[in-house]
């Protein structure tokens, strides 16, 4: 019979192959597999049993998430679930295959205190996506206002489009400007199509005018010797420091922008399946997370509609 290490990596081959997870997908899910196999030392399927299953539940809410601003923390809960999810995929297969062994469904996730969005007021949004041509102002040399162009034509495409980071880190400067969509490729491989308002094609237009390279990334970060495609983390950097210059005190990431995005749209009537799909959402619940957002056009609602037959 064959061991429950044998049986992780046809399961890793089968979500790779035919289930066309990324390989990012199946390198996380190999290393939650391996942690719970370590700990539990099961070595036939038959051998996953609630019992064992509860010890290492309870092994990872005890494990340390190393040290905060709060202080050494252990695993969040949301973490936690990340093994839980792999163990319930990986029984699953094993039931598919006709292995005995415990049922995926014996396996419960943790309860997950509710998502916190993290959001700016219309106000400082328009300050934030104003602020690199604040900077390119006060440029002092063509490169400098290269810079500035692309934070204007970066911005201007997040809050347009919702795109996630690597997402636009990945587009190419072959982009048609003569189109107001544009096809990206998302999570799991997948394509969706988003639009593109008027500001971010004038602004990304006028970025690369100002292009004097022959670099084929969209977006492109300078070093002393060498260009090279943008990075996320480049993005965080200079999105927290026209953040600084806005005068915005919470903290502003490019998924802040996705967020803006979001609840733009759902604030201005949008429906949630077609923010889901703008967003590039596989499950709607997900997308769900933002409904919270219209709560103050319910506050509004019930002042001026509630109770106007009463004296």
């Amino acid at each position: 019979m064959a061991t429950v290490t044998d049986l992780k990596r046809e399961f890793l081959e089968y979500i790779e192959i035919s289930k066309g997870r990324s390989l990012k997908t199946v390198e996380n899910y190999d290393r939650y597999l391996t942690r719970f196999i370590e700990f539990s030392k099961v070595v036939s399927p038959t051998d996953i049993t609630d019992k064992v299953v509860q010890e290492f539940r309870l092994w990872l809410n005890r494990q340390s998430a190393g040290a905060s601003k709060h202080g050494v923390g252990t695993l969040k809960k949301k973490t936690q679930n990340y093994y839980l999810i792999a163990l319930r995929a990986f029984l699953k297969y094993l039931h598919r295959q006709g292995v005995q062994t415990l049922p995926a469904e014996r396996i419960e996730l943790a309860k997950v205190p509710e998502r916190s969005l993290d959001v700016v007021s219309s106000v400082e949004l328009e300050r934030l996506l104003n602020a690199p041509l604040e900077a390119l102002q006060k440029a002092d040399s063509p490169e400098k206002e290269r810079v500035c162009l692309r934070d204007k034509a970066i911005l201007e495409l997040l809050f347009s489009t919702g795109l996630r980071v690597s997402e636009l880190c990945a587009l190419d400067v072959d982009i048609d400007l003569s189109r107001d969509e544009l096809s990206v490729r998302g999570k799991g491989d997948k394509v969706r199509v988003v639009f593109l308002s008027g500001t971010a094609k004038k602004a990304i237009a006028t970025y690369l005018k100002a292009r004097t390279d022959m670099e084929e990334a969209l977006f492109v970060d300078g070093r002393p010797k060498a260009l090279h495609r943008i990075t996320p983390r480049d993005i965080q950097r200079h999105i927290k420091k026209y953040a600084t210059l806005a005068g915005i005190t919470s903290q502003v990431t490019p998924h802040v922008l996705r967020h803006m995005f979001a609840t733009d749209l759902l604030e201005n009537g949008a429906d949630l399946r077609s923010v889901q799909a703008l967003l590039g959402h596989a499950n709607i619940a997900t997308t769900q997370v933002y409904t919270h957002v219209t709560d103050r056009h319910l506050h509004d609602t019930h002042k001026a509609f509630h109770g106007k037959k009463r004296k």
